[in-house]
């Protein structure tokens, strides 16, 4: 064995925690180089002396835990990536802190967990006041939460039933099924975890490399079309100017950057490899389907209370206005139901044009239903609806033939028999969490209608609910220390999802 695959081996075996942590500190490069380049110094330094030091940290783990070889748990990878999203932002925060020293650490700690976890609820609602190099780096670390996610889905959460997958396999939610997972993959932890990031990264790091290409072509600047690009693919809705309604690019950025959204809908636009996969594909996909109607009707929705409102006022004659209005409402139904959270140019003109305003549980409805399984969408997750869904029109049609027998069809046999009852659970576990956190936000001093369009925002990590759902923005930096740190809880619930965290907190899994 050559010296060079010795250490791939060796590397591979370290603790997956300390692995993120050493992707993280090498990543700290890429922002020292951008503040080098555009001459911010300060930013400069503190990302290089920061992405030194855990590289030195780095080195020296690996050096101590060398040769040893730890018993992997079924749910040890799942614990690392639960460590990832609470224990990496005290990491990240580091260099956001020392170029930053205006702000506090409380504050540093929140805006990387939302960006880790791909929430992009923000302390600075001002642009200006974070350099860019800042600004990137709140950008890439979104990025990286949401590339973790994408492996994670593949090698941690699809072989425990988790994540949207425990309504089709034919398993209970947090067991490992070691002969299916013998015959599609190895059995050992890191290995999965390699594979998923050699084959799902390239596609990753190729789309937003695709789609940063088009945006600078529709004439945005580099760094806003580097942020947008990382946050379409991430659904962090992160950007440096304050959304992409601020920026340069127009109709033509938005239907790019739309294309690019679908990839959250269902892990078959690019991929066969889940266990939604179909000889149908795209054409019977039920996420993908369901996706598209809302995208499509939840528009014409929105756009005749805006065409009646229109009517009322005399404005029919302004079919610009009306056609600027519908394309509005499609772009961000479409963000929010991917939980992207970006807000076309043409969605204050969809209101304006009718006078009428759209209220923002249409926004917290779309967010709530969120995306495909295994893509970085949040929310319940439209396979979940899907399930819950077939057995509502299944109880409908034993009310007409109670002795009727069931025939689901191809669409439906990628379910098992209890998959709705166990998307029913889920929906619940979350209806629950929902009100925990709203009573928490409440006794920690907030107002009923922050609490409720935080808890939402934070537990299907669409942070700029907080800018569009309330009647005025929510500034976050006002918010008590006590609510700021549930806020940090939501947001790793609403990433990892509940039955993620119960099969944590179950002591017999560990011991299985």
């Amino acid at each position: 064995m050559s010296r060079k695959s010795y250490m791939r081996k060796e590397l591979l075996h370290l603790p997956l925690l300390l692995q993120l942590f050493g992707t993280v500190a090498l990543s700290m490069f890429a922002p020292a180089v951008h503040g080098l380049v555009v001459r911010d110094l300060d930013s400069a330094r503190a990302f290089f002396y920061a992405g030194l030091l855990g590289l030195v940290i780095f080195l020296m783990m690996a050096a101590v835990l060398n040769g040893r070889r730890n018993q992997q748990t079924a749910l040890g990878p799942l614990l690392s990536l639960f460590g990832a999203f609470v224990l990496l932002p005290f990491y990240c925060a580091v260099p956001f802190l020392e170029a930053l020293p205006t702000t506090r650490p409380l504050n540093a700690y929140f805006e990387m967990v939302s960006a880790m976890t791909t929430t992009g609820a923000t302390m600075f609602q001002d642009p200006e006041r974070l350099s860019g190099t800042l600004h990137m780096w709140r950008a890439q670390v979104g990025w990286m939460g949401g590339l973790l996610m994408w492996v994670a889905a593949s090698a941690i959460l699809a072989p425990l039933h988790l994540g949207g997958f425990e309504v089709t396999a034919q398993a209970e939610p947090g067991r490992r099924d070691a002969a299916g997972s013998a015959r599609s993959a190895p059995l050992d932890p890191h290995l999965r975890v390699w594979r998923a990031t050699r084959a799902l990264a390239p596609i990753y790091a190729g789309l937003t490399l695709l789609l940063w290409l088009l945006l600078l072509g529709g004439g945005e600047t580099p760094l806003t079309a580097l942020c947008h690009a990382m946050s379409v693919l991430a659904t962090s809705g992160i950007s440096n100017v304050g959304g992409v309604q601020i920026g340069s690019v127009g109709i033509t950025g938005e239907a790019v950057m739309l294309l690019f959204m679908l990839f959250a809908l269902s892990r078959l636009t690019f991929s066969k490899d889940t266990v939604t996969a179909t000889q149908g594909g795209l054409r019977t996909d039920p996420e993908f389907r369901i996706g598209i109607f809302l995208v499509t009707a939840v528009p014409v929705f929105i756009f005749m209370r805006h065409f009646l409102g229109a009517y009322d006022v005399a404005a029919m004659e302004n079919l610009t206005d009306a056609g600027y209005a519908l394309w509005g409402a499609v772009f961000t139904v479409m963000s929010f139901l991917t939980t992207t959270g970006f807000v076309s140019e043409h969605w204050a003109a969809a209101q304006n044009w009718s006078g009428l305003g759209t209220p923002g549980l249409v926004l917290m409805g779309l967010a709530l239903t969120g995306g495909g399984v295994a893509t970085t969408a949040g929310g319940v997750k439209l396979l979940r609806v899907f399930a819950l869904y077939l057995n509502g029109r299944r109880e409908l049609e034993r009310l007409v033939h109670p002795h009727s027998v069931s025939g689901q069809g191809v669409a439906g046999r990628r379910l098992q028999s209890n998959g709705a009852f166990i998307a029913w659970i889920f929906f619940m576990l979350f209806a629950l969490s929902l009100a925990a956190i709203m009573l928490a936000l409440t006794l920690a001093g907030s107002t009923f209608e922050q609490a409720l369009v935080l808890s939402v925002a934070s537990l299907s990590t669409t942070g700029p609910l907080t800018q569009f759902a309330a009647d005025a923005p929510i500034r976050l930096i006002e918010l008590s220390d006590a609510a700021k740190m549930i806020l940090c809880g939501a947001m790793v619930l609403g990433r990892l999802e509940t039955l993620a965290i119960i099969a944590l907190l179950t002591p017999d899994l560990w011991r299985s």
